[in-house]
């Protein structure tokens, strides 16, 4: 072992140091087994906390998961009856016991499988918005709702799971894009410290939400563990992602489409014409005067479908009844008169 040094020889290296018989080591040194390596470029690695997603993949799973917020919160606004704003909040990287240590106790703590993907994930709502939810399912108004600090009953358990099932059909929709993942609910719990899927010191994924129902809101949190995604992480690449968006509809679907439109109903109406009067003589209007139109009869009438003008045609009669014989099309902001 080196001898320590006293203060006086600290003091007699710090002079030369400053005198120039000594020269400060500026750059760092890292020895290999043949040479010296000297000038490069050293950072900080933090073992508890290693950075296995890159920050592409972590934008593609930013952007798949706001479409899952947006369809989620449309499901949300048509079951509750009221709107649901979800939206996503934050993404980052954590240990599976930062993530933990982080939640509230007690909590709607949901574990999900993701077949065929090995492993588990975790879905947890908070407290501050899962209560205002329940209550309106149970026809409460949540005006002046006093949030309990007690784990959910079996009846409340059985009212989120409502929720969760509409959640997981959305993700695995959403999830779709990359590829095909089925989520289920496996397990509740209210005690999140009870919970243990993953290592402590393991890398998870935890995309965080917020969600708003009128006044209230509250946040969920998905937490994905690193070794459960792996298998697909490469699809996760910001140029793969919008590969995987950008897909055109297949002809079945299309014709599909137009089969269920075909018989779709729509109104038509037909403009005579019009004129301008007095109020007076509107005042003074009786059954059988006749009001004459600016248009000839003989001239193009205005047909309309569903108050937009589309086409012009001659009137007539045709089987005893009025009709009106189609001439052309009118274009996109051409003015008929």
């Amino acid at each position: 072992m080196p001898d320590v040094l006293d203060q006086s020889e600290v003091d007699a290296l710090l002079a030369a140091v400053d005198s120039g018989a000594v020269k400060e080591e500026t750059a760092a040194k890292v020895f290999s087994r043949n040479k010296r390596i000297t000038d490069v470029e050293i950072r900080d690695y933090d073992f508890k906390r290693p950075e296995r997603v890159s920050k592409d993949q972590m934008r593609a799973l930013e952007a798949l998961h706001e479409g899952f917020s947006r369809n989620f919160g449309a499901a949300l606004s048509g079951y509750l009856r009221t709107i649901v704003e979800v939206t996503v909040a934050n993404i980052e990287q954590l240990t599976f016991s930062e993530f933990i240590h982080a939640l509230p106790n007690p909590t709607c703590f949901n574990l999900l499988s993701a077949k065929p993907l090995d492993g588990q994930m975790c879905l947890e709502i908070s407290p501050l918005i899962i209560y205002p939810i329940i209550d309106r399912l149970l026809g409460g108004s949540s005006a002046d709702l006093f949030i309990p600090q007690r784990p959910l009953t079996q009846i409340e358990w059985r009212l989120v799971k409502r929720l969760t099932d509409r959640a997981l059909s959305n993700l695995s929709e959403a999830w779709s894009a990359i590829t095909k993942i089925g989520f289920e609910l496996t397990e509740t719990e209210s005690n999140p410290q009870l919970v243990q899927i993953v290592p402590p010191n393991e890398v998870v994924v935890v995309i965080g939400f917020e969600i708003k129902m009128g006044n209230r809101a509250g946040t969920m949190s998905l937490c994905i563990p690193y070794n459960v995604i792996e298998p697909v992480m490469g699809k996760l690449s910001q140029q793969n992602w919008f590969t995987y968006t950008k897909k055109t509809a297949s002809d079945d679907h299309i014709k599909a489409m137009q089969k269920n439109l075909s018989g779709a109903p729509l109104m038509v109406k037909v403009l005579l014409g019009h004129t301008s009067i007095k109020v007076e003589e509107l005042m003074n209007l009786v059954p059988g005067d006749i009001i004459q139109l600016e248009k000839p009869a003989s001239g193009e009438m205005i047909v309309q479908v569903e108050g937009k003008n589309k086409f012009t045609g001659l009137i007539g009669q045709y089987k005893g009844k009025r009709a009106i014989r189609i001439k052309r099309s009118v274009q996109s902001g051409e003015r008929v008169v």
